[in-house]
């Protein structure tokens, strides 16, 4: 007689899911806190950019009110000179008045600006260079500019008078009557400050500083031309939209400037503001990074559970579970992890954004409030840190669903060897491809992007290979070293190879990351020194500081200084050759340069080179030249054609190739906006007084925007100028480290967990509770120190392809920082095994020794 079938009874998958979590809330507690990780990283790279560029296009928005059209110059019309037949059109006074009388426009504004600096009380520049504006001051009939409300004091009238914005003012902790210091065109200065204004200005709201001065001073120091301005801007009438306005004004305009409206003006900010996106696109790939790691830790532990969990799954298959009722019950566990995840990582995220606005809104963009709130990081946050938690759980539990009921005999389902087998070729074949891929990447650099992730899958498919053979040669040393334990240690890193594997590549893809990011960054270090050297010849420097530039007057200045041996300036412009060929070319001090500069003459003498031009070797043999030939063409977009003969012909540094000319033949014109720039200025001084001319130059230009240097400071220079790149790439790599030792506690916390029953034997043996300590402890080293081989050595060969695709990079492999990197992984497999090495004590060893669980 058929008995009727035990009617099933499944408890509810989310009650069971739940309870597994209560009971289980250690083990998930590490993956849970990857994956939080991951997600604060991308929230608070979105929360950060949202905020950013919501700021940014409010502050613009509200720049200006008052502008509804601006007249500028037309970029995309073909320039003039002006010295031409007609003359470049000017936007000077004529021009506004007519624009002013259009029946749509309420007024007319002409408008002058350009860099100008502030010093604050203690001699430093204040504020974000790249902000930094002067402006001028347009007082109406009572005396007072509405676009700059003052708060104290007047408008400037004078050349020796300024007003500034209050935030800039309130930085340079000066108020109204005190001197100030500025920087214009290069040359310092001072002026008095009789005003403190408010701007509703963009640049302001960015953290630049803005400096008024009168319409007449600022067109001597900014205007394109005499007279004139930078931009005419138009305020609507009543009734007459910035469409309208700005096409009634274009009727009327010249060839050469073209009207446009206040919402292009708006759209172009917003386009031009790329690097907040730039930093935006850094951060999520530094997240993708964090979270690809964290996927191995949630699969790792996942797969970990399932294993421990074998007799649990096979009693509710027993008891007439289905295989997609415990698959469900796995992933629901993690989506429960992936959703506690999402929660906290979001709260971070929000911690994240702060930091981010605190580090980068200065230098990248407005100090934003955050909204904490918006809808693209919340959605993110869920979806990333429950879609990640689910993904790696999928495996796991389709591996749990195959449990047969009869495994509740059993205490642990061990892998196959043959599954290992296949896993084994198919990392072999994975890593050989990537090895291949990294290597042709040095021949062609987009490659590499394809290749690094291939190598990476190879070798964490390969690494239960691995870690067999390295704790194979590791056996006998540690045993050597430390007896019985160091035998424990190594045996039980090769127990179970594929969670060995899963361990060590957590740190693994970090480190490699990490080295590969070094080895570009030292290389390019080496390169920047190297060039600092070649270039440096003489004995100081003078350079402005970024956004600045050095005055007309400065070479001048510094050579009448009675330690001043010998003074060139040199300015970079370009020399237009007929046929279409533009051509670098530096304008130097014929009488100095060759003291001054790696110069050598080949043919002819520089002593001429106030009547034509002396070009490199090569240069010469590319365009068939000699010595007397003459070259025409046009100098620094002057417009007007020259005819030069060649005086010489020399070799020399990169920075003076591949033309020189007189510094007195340079074209001079007003247009500020094409008037060549002085690079730098090259100071030989008397013998034994190269740290005394340093001051003296110092004290006479007193210019905080200019830097004078010496050959130490030129290379200290070149040197640090990757420091603050790399410093900021390991702050953010170090995340995926941290989850790296994580995995690395996980994996001890879990074996001590399994080897309850093996650690009651070894303590009844009389291993005492130190010596249990000291087993998780080399093991813990042996698989971090796996991981952080694997990682330096592909780190080292992915930076190498990188390196070696780029020209005059030289290779430069950081032996000292791989030891550093090395020797902190181990102390992280240290620091991993004692939280577990803590349990491991704590386990009486009656109950350790009759438990069933191994």
């Amino acid at each position: 007689m058929a008995h009727p079938p035990i009617p099933s009874r499944r408890p509810s998958m989310f009650r069971a899911a739940v309870r597994t979590l209560r009971s289980h809330r250690l083990r998930f507690a590490m993956p849970a806190l990857a994956v939080l990780l991951g997600v604060a990283f991308v929230t608070g790279s979105l929360i950060y950019s949202e905020s950013v560029s919501t700021a940014v296009a409010r502050a613009q928005a509200n720049s200006q009110p008052d502008v509804s059209v601006e007249i500028t110059a037309d970029r995309s019309a073909p320039s003039r000179p002006a010295d031409s037949a007609g003359g470049a059109p000017r936007l000077d006074d004529t021009l506004l008045r007519r624009l002013g009388a259009l029946p749509g426009a309420a007024a007319a504004r002409g408008t002058v600006e350009g860099r100008s600096f502030l010093a604050g009380s203690d001699g430093t520049l204040v504020g974000d260079l790249n902000q930094a504006a002067g402006i001028n001051y347009v007082p109406d009939r009572t005396g007072k500019d509405p676009r700059y409300p003052l708060t104290a004091g007047r408008g400037p009238r004078t050349a020796g008078e300024v007003a500034v914005e209050r935030q800039a003012a309130e930085r340079a902790g000066r108020r109204v009557g005190d001197r100030v210091r500025i920087v214009v065109n290069g040359t310092a200065r001072s002026a008095r400050l009789v005003g403190i204004f408010t701007a509703q200005d963009s640049r302001s709201a960015a953290g630049g500083t803005l400096i008024a001065f009168d319409t007449r001073t600022a067109q001597e120091q900014f205007a394109p031309a005499p007279g004139s301005y930078s931009a005419i801007t138009l305020t609507a009438a009543d009734g007459t939209s910035q469409t309208q306005l700005a096409e009634q004004a274009q009727k009327m305009l010249p060839s050469g400037l073209r009207s446009v409206p206040r919402a292009d003006l708006d759209a172009g900010a917003a386009a031009s503001a790329g690097d907040d996106q730039k930093l935006t696109g850094l951060l999520l790939s530094f997240a993708g990074i964090a979270l690809f790691v964290s996927t191995l830790l949630v699969a790792n532990t996942f797969t970990m559970l399932s294993a421990a969990r074998a007799r649990e799954h096979a009693l509710l298959r027993a008891v007439g579970a289905t295989r997609k009722y415990v698959m469900r019950l796995v992933l629901a566990e993690a989506v429960l992890v992936g959703t506690v995840a999402s929660v906290a990582g979001y709260v971070l995220g929000i911690g994240v954004a702060a930091l981010l606005s605190r580090l980068f809104g200065v230098t990248g963009g407005p100090s934003a409030p955050l909204h904490i709130f918006s809808g693209t990081p919340l959605i993110a946050a869920f979806a990333v840190g429950i879609g990640v938690t689910v993904l790696s759980a999928y495996l796991p539990a389709r591996r749990a669903s195959a449990v047969p009921p009869v495994a509740a005999l059993r205490t642990s389902e061990p892998p196959t060897a043959a599954s290992l087998r296949r896993r084994n070729a198919i990392g072999l074949a994975v890593t050989a491809l990537g090895a291949l891929l990294v290597a042709a990447a040095v021949g062609s650099q987009n490659l590499l992007f394809g290749a690094v992730p291939i190598l990476l899958i190879g070798l964490i498919a390969l690494t239960p290979l691995l870690a067999l053979g390295v704790t194979g040669l590791l056996r006998s040393p540690l045993t050597r070293l430390a007896g019985i334990r160091g035998k424990l240690a190594v045996e039980n890193a090769r127990r179970n190879p594929r969670r060995t594997a899963a361990t060590a590549t957590t740190l693994m893809v970090g480190l490699a990351v990490i080295t590969a990011v070094t080895v570009v960054v030292c290389s390019v270090n080496r390169m920047d020194e190297q060039d600092a050297d070649r270039s440096m010849t003489s004995d100081l420097r003078i350079t402005a500081v970024d956004f600045a530039e050095i005055g007309d007057d400065t070479a001048a200045r510094v050579a009448r200084l009675a330690d001043a041996e010998a003074v060139t300036p040199v300015i970079h412009t370009y020399f237009d050759v007929s046929g279409g060929t533009s051509l670098p070319a530096n304008a130097v001090n014929p009488a100095t340069v060759q003291r001054l500069a790696a110069v050598t003459v080949r043919k002819g003498s520089l002593d001429r080179l106030d009547h034509g031009i002396a070009v490199t070797e090569k240069t010469a043999t590319d365009h068939g030249w000699r010595l007397g030939s003459r070259v025409t063409g046009t100098l620094n977009d002057s417009g007007t054609k020259t005819s030069l003969p060649i005086v010489a012909i020399y070799d020399g540094s990169d920075a003076l190739a591949p033309v020189l000319l007189s510094d007195k033949k340079l074209p001079r014109t007003a247009d500020t906006e094409h008037r060549p720039r002085i690079e730098s200025v090259l100071v030989n001084a008397a013998h034994g007084r190269t740290a005394a001319l340093r001051q003296e130059i110092r004290h006479t230009l007193d210019n905080p925007a200019l830097l004078v240097q010496d050959r130490t400071d030129v290379r200290a220079a070149a040197a640090a100028r990757t420091g603050p790149f790399l410093n900021i790439m390991y702050a953010m790599l170090s995340v995926t480290v941290l989850i790296g030792a994580l995995g690395v506690v996980n994996t001890m916390g879990m074996a001590v967990f399994e080897r309850v029953r093996e650690i009651g034997v070894l303590r009844a043996l009389g291993l005492d509770r130190r010596g249990i300590g000291s087993v998780l402890r080399l093991e813990s080293v042996t698989v971090s120190l796996l991981g952080s081989a694997l990682g330096l050595l592909a780190g080292s060969a992915i930076g190498a392809a990188a390196v070696l695709g780029q020209e005059s990079v030289p290779l430069v492999i950081p032996w000292d920082r791989a030891a550093l990197f090395f020797l902190a992984t181990a102390a992280i497999g240290v620091l991993a095994s004692l939280w577990p090495g803590r349990q491991a004590a704590r386990i009486p060893m009656l109950k350790a020794i009759t438990t069933d669980t191994e």
